[in-house]
């Protein structure tokens, strides 16, 4: 596992997507796996201008997202769909029918996750995932729970998700409790893990990832098993 210390946010996004555009220029069809939250807003905007600038190509690229709310569909602002439209789909040069986000609004969740997990694998597995962690340790919406779960899965969201995603919304009550995520069969699976890690508060979640015992009431942990991650993280 290799740790990179960056400055601030910004050095910790340009490292970032020059990891993920490193994969890019290696391997032009690469299946890229992407998570949201506020923490890679700044890696997609390096990225986007390496794109507008030429440097960065991603017409043969596909994308795979790790989850979505349960209920929110594709236009709805809080989506994860429109989030990655807004912050990263909607400005570089992608095949949008190659960007892949869970259904959540899914007639049938399960047959979903199902559907997921097997495109998943159609695509051969994920060349480079870019993971966060959350303040419980989760990475995706995979929670603290007594097991691992391999299989892409609706999850009922721990209280501290709930929280700290509540600022995206009008109030508390109005975020999803429930979403779809990618387990983690197709994150380890993935051939490269790069995990972005902004915040003091994330300091001792992160070491307890890194260095502590692998459990899955700490999901994280479960990276210390995976051959090639890098994990770049700023306290700013």
């Amino acid at each position: 596992m290799k740790t990179i210390k960056a400055q601030s946010y910004k050095e910790l996004s340009r490292i970032a997507a020059d990891v993920i555009a490193a994969q890019i220029l290696g391997k032009p069809d690469s299946v890229i796996g992407l998570a949201t939250g506020s923490t890679p807003i700044g890696t997609y905007a390096e990225l986007a201008d390496k794109c507008s600038r030429g440097e960065l190509d991603f017409s043969k690229v596909t994308t795979v997202n790790l989850d979505e709310y349960v209920g929110l569909g594709g236009e709805h602002p809080q989506s994860y769909r429109c989030f990655m439209n807004r912050n990263l789909f909607e400005r570089i040069n992608v095949r949008p029918e190659c960007t892949f986000v869970p259904n959540g609004c899914a007639e049938d969740l399960a047959a979903e996750c199902r559907a997921y997990d097997a495109r998943i694998e159609q695509l051969g597995g994920v060349d480079l995932q870019l993971l966060g962690i959350g303040i419980d340790g989760h990475i995706g919406f995979n929670e603290p729970d007594d097991h691992f779960t391999r299989e892409t899965h609706e999850v009922t969201l721990d209280e501290s998700t709930i929280e700290a995603n509540s600022r995206f919304f009008a109030s508390p009550s109005d975020v999803p409790r429930t979403a779809l995520t990618m387990g983690m069969g197709a994150i380890m699976g993935a051939r490269r893990i790069l995990m972005v890690v902004n915040g003091k508060n994330k300091e001792e979640i992160l070491r307890r990832a890194l260095q502590g015992p692998i459990t899955p009431r700490v999901p994280a942990s479960i990276l210390q098993l995976h051959p090639d991650v890098t994990v770049v993280y700023s306290e700013e």
